[in-house]
């Protein structure tokens, strides 16, 4: 996930959590309001009905109910309820609702109670008089309140899924804003590639993040260009310095050999220094083959290359090179569509690679037939190497893409330990990968994985 989305999870969950907690507390602390509203209203009648009942004079009591019914609006339901109280006990009376036990014992114990079911509240108070102790129960229900809390409820609900769309429409224009320097940083850095090392970042202004990172960027281009100047131009000079007097031992050495008094001990030393002339030849070409595929490509544009065709030419040039080495080509199920077999890239490159494996395949399998093939999948290309040679012991298979590393069971094969190290750079150059299935006395199996010219549409 990247840390743009983090973000705007991140702040929608805050901002959800923040607004379920205030409309929470809204909807509780007005239910509780409400409540408590309507309780003091029950309790002020609790406590003119206890007046009326302690009243023995008949117009005493008149007066009271017609105060109430005057200046106390009439509740839903409304009616009230009188028990006598003996010996600490509630003496139950015929007609009133059936209440809980424990709202008449918190009565008896603390002088009052509240109790309600549903839509149904009941408050009731214990009255010591001449006539007797007893208690009042006023009841009623209270559909205005609930309605006002039901509606409260969906307003809330209907806010709270507003606020959902809102929260999460801010905080992607928010992360936005925020995140559109990197975006931009981003899209610069993607088009600096090792062939345009000279591009740099534009330079910011401030002491930010941003600045700085702009800043350490530009510098590690300055170093990564310095290095592969560097590099170039150790291989442009190794190519001729280094070339140039193993040719000249190479052929001093044969112009000796042409010498018909030459001695035959000499003769032999002489065919000693060519041949390993000719190793170190090999070996030289292979570093500098190897450091070419690190160097800079700007003079080597890409170009599109069929990959049927390369395998093709591989197969072509190792039959002439080395007819003894039986190539089984095998093309799977191949696409209609060009791009399907294309891929991207240098193609002499790309044979260097190839042919390197393929030939691996053909020398440590002592020219046992060598099956290559070729299918395509989820626009990748896929070639397949499987040979029925030596094999490479598990425990050394992850060091065989180091240079000059060679298996311990290669002793009697010519071989420098540079093919396969040259092999799995190209192909990262390419943006592939190399896999390596093998066991001793077995054969090797290797597949290249290589993006065809359809994946970067």
């Amino acid at each position: 996930m990247k840390i743009q989305s983090k973000f705007v999870l991140l702040f929608f969950c805050v901002a959800l959590g923040l607004i379920s907690i205030l409309m929470g507390a809204i909807f509780f602390f007005t239910q509780r309001y409400a409540f408590e509203d309507f309780y003091k209203r029950l309790e002020a009648r609790v406590n003119i009905g206890a007046q009326v009942y302690m009243q023995e004079d008949e117009q005493t009591i008149f007066y009271y109910r017609r105060i109430r019914n005057r200046y106390l609006e009439r509740l839903p339901a409304e009616s009230d309820f009188f028990f006598r109280v003996e010996k600490g006990k509630v003496i139950p009376k015929k007609g009133a609702p059936t209440l809980p036990k424990r709202f008449f014992e918190e009565i008896l114990k603390k002088g009052r109670s509240r109790y309600s079911s549903h839509n149904d509240f009941f408050a009731g108070r214990f009255f010591k008089s001449e006539k007797g102790d007893f208690i009042v129960i006023v009841y009623a229900k209270d559909p205005s309140g609930f309605r006002e809390l039901a509606m409260l409820q969906k307003i809330l609900i209907i806010g709270f899924f507003i606020s959902v769309l809102v929260v999460y429409f801010i905080g992607k224009v928010f992360s936005q804003q925020i995140f559109k320097p990197f975006s931009q940083i981003i899209k610069k850095v993607q088009k600096i590639t090792a062939d345009n090392l000279h591009l740099r970042l534009p330079a910011r202004n401030g002491k930010d993040e941003l600045a700085e990172i702009t800043t350490t960027f530009n510098d590690m281009l300055d170093r990564l260009e310095t290095a592969f100047d560097t590099q170039s131009n150790f291989i442009s000079n190794a190519s001729h310095e280094l070339r140039t007097p193993i040719s000249i031992i190479s052929g001093e050495a044969e112009l000796a050999m042409n010498n018909k008094d030459l001695p035959e001990s000499y003769k032999q030393s002489l065919s000693a220094i060519m041949s390993e002339a000719d190793k170190l030849q090999e070996i030289i070409s292979g570093l500098l083959s190897l450091a070419k595929t690190s160097a800079d490509k700007s003079k080597q544009p890409k170009e599109r290359v069929r990959m049927d065709q390369l395998l093709m030419n591989i197969k072509k040039i190792t039959d002439q090179v080395n007819p003894d080495c039986e190539l089984r080509l095998s093309f799977e199920d191949l696409p209609e569509e060009e791009d399907e077999l294309t891929v991207m890239g240098y193609e002499h490159l790309l044979q260097l690679a190839l042919s390197n494996i393929v030939t691996n395949a053909c020398k440590y399998s002592d020219n046992k037939p060598v099956r290559i093939r070729l299918k395509t999948s989820d626009k990748h290309i896929l070639i397949n190497v499987l040979d029925e040679g030596i094999g490479i012991p598990e425990q050394e298979k992850k060091y065989i893409f180091e240079p000059f590393f060679r298996a311990s069971n290669t002793h009697f094969y010519e071989g420098h330990g540079v093919g396969l190290p040259l092999a799995l750079k190209i192909i990262r150059l390419h943006r592939g990968t190399i896999d390596i299935r093998t066991q001793v006395n077995s054969g090797t199996d290797i597949t290249v994985l290589l993006p065809s010219v359809a994946n970067q549409e």
